[in-house]
Formats: structure tokens, C-alpha cells, sequence
């Protein structure tokens, strides 16, 4: 008997616009989407490069949120749901504070997160700097980092008074120190060679 070869499914995209709790029920954990003036817009698949920074950054924060009890982090395909007339949108990484943890509901962060970390790619650059930049500024994201790779810079801005991001270190080495996360601090050199997790676990001296 001929061995049946079963063909992957792809998924349909829904026809016009949809509100956002419709794109929530036609999301999969299979598929990486995000929601933009009612319209669904997949994403591209990431380089090697992309996914092994995202994993590293993801898994000190994790760890380091953990140690401290300070919230919980999440990584794409997470959805974040800034404010009732802005898009949804799908952040590499985010933090939620332990005093928001409210507004993570089961699929979707309700609300800003207070940190968010975007790795930008080729086709992602005017995404990431312009358009989720406002954005995620409108929104109230206290903390956004925007890591370039290629370019080897890496951007962190703060939430003013005033409700504007405002550049509080850039560069390819040197350190920086989170306001969001409580003593949190990266070399930002780590960002393009990343070291084991858990020699960064000694140098904040989480571990001996």
C-alpha cells in the first residue's frame, strides 16, 4: 500500500476587515500575525541571527524576572492590545510588571506592557521605528528597546512626563540600566556575541 502523504493546511485569511476579538478567534499558535486597521498582516519568517538574540534576551529576562519576583515576560507570537483604537500587535519580547499582571487575559496582553524589546530585520526596520514607535508611545509602553543586529546599535528610550519617548542610551558596547526592571542590567556587547545565560546570571550575582 502507497504511503498517504498528508499535505500542511494553510490557513485562509479572513476576507475585509475584522474587529480585533475576531482576529484573536482566528488566530493559532501556529500562525504569527498581527492587527492593523482591521486587517490581518503576517509576519515573515527571522534569520538565525534574529532568533538566537530573541532567545538569549528572552531567556535572561525570564530568569532575572523570575529571581526577583518582579512579573512575567512573554515572546512572539504574544499578543499586546496597547489601547482600544490601536493595533495588536505581536512583540519579540515584552515584560508585564507584577503590580499589571492583571491585563494578561489568556491570549492577549490587555493593555501596555511595561517593557518592550523588538529586534528589527530588513523587512521590519520602518515597522519597528516608525509605526510601533508611535504607537507603543500613544499606548504607554514605559520601556521600548529596538535592537538592530545588522548594524550592530541598540536603542533604549524611556516614557517622559510628557507622554514622548525619550533616548536614554544608544550604542554597540557599554552598559545599560533598565527603569522598568529593577536592577536590571545588559552589556549591550552581549546583544551580538551572546555569552551562556548563566555567566550572565553571575555577573548580577543571581549565581556564584
Amino acid at each position: 500500500m502507497a504511503q498517504q502523504v498528508l499535505k500542511p493546511t494553510v490557513r485562509m485569511l479572513p476576507e475585509g476587515k475584522i474587529g480585533y476579538e475576531q482576529f484573536l478567534q482566528w488566530l493559532d499558535e501556529d500562525t504569527w500575525a498581527e492587527w492593523v486597521d482591521g486587517e490581518v498582516i503576517l509576519m515573515s519568517p527571522v534569520s538565525l541571527e534574529h532568533s538566537n538574540l530573541q532567545a538569549f534576551l528572552l531567556t535572561i529576562l525570564r530568569l532575572y524576572a523570575s529571581a526577583r519576583q518582579l512579573g512575567a515576560v512573554h515572546g512572539e507570537p504574544f499578543q499586546m492590545k496597547t489601547g482600544e483604537d490601536l493595533p495588536g500587535r505581536s512583540p519579540d519580547i515584552l515584560f508585564v510588571s507584577k503590580q499589571n499582571l492583571y491585563r494578561l487575559k489568556p491570549t492577549y496582553l490587555d493593555g501596555p506592557a511595561d517593557l518592550v524589546v523588538e529586534i528589527i530585520s530588513p523587512d521590519s526596520e520602518e515597522r519597528d521605528r516608525v509605526h510601533k514607535f508611535a504607537e507603543y508611545e500613544r499606548g504607554g509602553v514605559r520601556e521600548y528597546w529596538l535592537i538592530d543586529p545588522q548594524r550592530r546599535v541598540a536603542e533604549f528610550y524611556v516614557l517622559g512626563e510628557e507622554g514622548r519617548y525619550l533616548l536614554r542610551a544608544k550604542g554597540e558596547a557599554g552598559e545599560y540600566h533598565s527603569t522598568v526592571l529593577e536592577g536590571f542590567w545588559l552589556r549591550i556587547e552581549w546583544l551580538w556575541n551572546p555569552p551562556p545565560e548563566i555567566e550572565v546570571l553571575k555577573a548580577w550575582g543571581i549565581m556564584a
